[in-house]
């Protein structure tokens, strides 16, 4: 424990009411994300934790928490249900995790946009939603628990994003009503590109209240695997399925062998060896679909309708982007993954490169993904046989060199994350603006050093 035993009693002493949570087991868990997923960062975060956490649930209940930490200099690490990857909740400096898991309230809904507290759980807020035809444009897989605010702050595409890109793409996100760190907390509207200023910088930078999204029209999506006994075969159909205008999609994974069978729950449908496909695609569209598949030599393995899939509460969406590399620890917990970004228009090229120069080392998961500005490629989510540090560290430089990008998912700096660019000046100003005393999440951002509580208040 690194706060002093006063400054925390202190805070629970001045704010009776809330929802304090003192038990060593609950602020450890509440102190973790999935950082375990990758070695480096659970040698390196296992130990740390906060001193308390906290839940609250209004407004006032938060302004209160933030102005008493202000006042007393004690740190303020923000969370929703940590589903994120790169121990963004997990606390370098000790002090409070703020758990905003009861700050959760759907606010409204227009024609194409929706607005809700960040603490809402994204399958609730399209539970809303969806009456109305409405779905939300970039899903993650985590989608039952993750929430909205969390997305945010740490998150970066999902299902959807082949239509819509990432979640950073220009009007994705409407707007957002944030609470700036200080002793007597401002809170302030972001609309547009000032508001994501905030994005994916991981709760360092503003405490953000309230989202406002756009949002797709719904369809009813059918759920397919098609799989190949050929990785070129397999990966040209998915590319020519993503880039097909007429066919409604949204969701495209390519999964080369031996993914498939690290997938244990589809083992039923999946031949061993096997290189698969796994798509969502309006039902209108399944003829066209099945004809590509023909074309490419695919079978399909597995099929649901909508109305199956709504029936059984199982969707495979949660075997997409990163839950793919969760279902496979569970069969092998030696391995661990990578984070990349192919080059528009080069992606098979590269995919196909990758896997000759690394292929049975590093297993290839691709998710289609349109770019910030509009072109068809892939985010990779690779799957790695780990052995040392220092290998992959080498395995990240053989895919740099050769124009993939990577960020980096077992570093715990914002900036090393990002291929160790720094952060735009909008973006200190940002955190300058809200955060002046530098108490949020301290020690995420390369030039915020740690500050641990005060030993005396």
């Amino acid at each position: 424990m690194t706060a002093s035993i006063s400054a925390i009693e202190e805070l629970r002493l001045e704010l009776p009411g809330l929802d304090w949570i003192t038990d060593e087991g609950r602020v450890t868990r509440l102190s973790q994300d999935f950082s375990w997923f990758s070695p480096v960062l659970n040698r390196q975060l296992k130990d740390k934790r906060a001193d308390v956490a906290v839940r609250p649930r209004t407004e006032d209940e938060i302004r209160a928490v933030v102005g008493a930490c202000a006042r007393r200099g004690v740190p303020i690490t923000l969370r929703g249900s940590g589903t994120g990857n790169y121990g963004q909740t997990t606390p370098l400096a000790g002090g409070v995790v703020l758990d905003m898991t009861g700050y959760n309230a759907f606010l409204w809904m227009q024609p194409g946009v929706a607005r809700a507290q960040a603490g809402i759980r994204l399958g609730e807020l399209e539970k809303q939603t969806k009456p109305s035809g409405q779905e939300m444009r970039s899903m993650p897989s985590t989608y039952r628990s993750a929430t909205l605010g969390g997305l945010f702050g740490g998150g970066f595409g999902g299902v959807g994003s082949i239509n819509y890109g990432p979640l950073g793409a220009p009007g994705n996100v409407l707007g957002i009503r944030a609470m700036t760190i200080e002793p007597e907390p401002q809170v302030i509207e972001l609309r547009g590109a000032e508001a994501m200023r905030m994005h994916h910088l991981w709760g360092t930078n503003g405490l953000v209240l309230e989202l406002e999204i756009a949002l797709a029209p719904a369809h009813p999506w059918l759920e397919t695997l098609v799989t190949f006994g050929n990785f070129s075969d397999a990966l040209h159909f998915a590319d020519k399925l993503a880039n097909a205008p007429g066919i409604v999609k949204r969701e495209i994974a390519f999964f080369a062998a031996p993914i498939s069978d690290h997938l244990a729950q589809l083992a039923a449908h999946l031949p061993k060896g096997c290189h698969t496909v796994l798509s969502l695609v309006a039902e209108s569209c399944e003829p066209a679909m099945l004809q590509l598949a023909e074309a490419h030599g695919g079978t399909v393995s597995y099929r649901r309708t909508a109305a199956e899939v709504q029936k059984s509460n199982r969707t495979l969406m949660e075997f997409t982007w990163n839950h793919t590399t969760l279902h496979a620890l569970k069969v092998d917990p030696t391995l661990t993954y990578l984070q990349s970004g192919f080059v528009p228009g080069r992606h098979v090229e590269q995919i196909i490169e990758m896997e000759q120069l690394l292929g049975g080392e590093v297993m290839m998961h691709t998710e289609f993904i349109r770019n910030v500005a509009g072109l068809m490629t892939c985010s990779g989510l690779q799957l790695v046989r780990f052995s040392t540090e220092e290998r992959l560290a080498e395995i990240i430089g053989i895919h740099r060199a050769r124009g993939v990008h990577i960020n980096n998912p077992h570093v715990n700096i914002v900036e090393d994350g990002k291929a160790g660019g720094p952060l735009p000046p909008e973006v200190i100003e940002m955190k300058k603006r809200f955060d002046p005393m530098g108490l949020l999440n301290p020690g995420k951002l390369r030039d915020w050093p740690v500050k641990a509580v005060p030993a005396e208040v």
